[in-house]
């Protein structure tokens, strides 16, 4: 596997342990809004996994099952830690699961970057600056929840 592709897989296993996260959130809050904070959040990340999906295929890289089996468990393993440091408040371990949210998307935005700053020729159909602009955009809307968890957690613990 070329850089190239190495690069956009290590982001695949990303994006596969946020959608992982996010499926696990969206159950945790059926019914209330934030459930549906979470499922919209989700077809946006399905959205763009499709597009990296297509991406890599172009690159001739080819999907690491490897790498992506990699972000499940990541995931799994920060799902414990994160119910872990909530145990005695939920909205603790809400807070960390929308940071690390928040970072991947960061991680999305650089990704979406990179690949226009190399003009990989396998994206000249693909907008990378507006896929940009829309990682920004989710960014902040779930840096607005996680102000708004922060300010829960952190009011009632004092």
């Amino acid at each position: 596997m070329n850089d190239l592709g190495a690069y956009m897989n290590d982001h695949l296993a990303g994006a596969t342990a946020a959608l992982e996260m996010l499926d696990h959130l969206i159950k945790r809050h059926k019914g209330k809004p934030l459930g549906d904070f979470f499922k919209q959040l989700e077809g946006d990340i399905e959205q763009d996994v499709r597009t990296l999906q297509r991406l890599i295929d172009e690159s001739g890289a080819g999907e690491s099952a490897l790498r992506k089996a990699g972000g499940w468990f990541a995931e799994k393993l920060a799902r414990t830690k994160f119910k872990a440091a909530g145990e005695s408040r939920d909205d603790l371990g809400l807070l960390q699961a929308l940071e690390t949210l928040e970072l991947g998307i960061r991680g999305k935005q650089l990704l979406w970057r990179a690949l226009s700053c190399a003009k990989f020729h396998g994206a000249q159909d693909v907008d990378l600056i507006a896929l940009e602009r829309r990682a920004v955009e989710q960014q902040e809307r779930v840096e607005r929840q996680r102000m708004e968890t922060a300010r829960k957690v952190f009011a009632a613990g004092s």
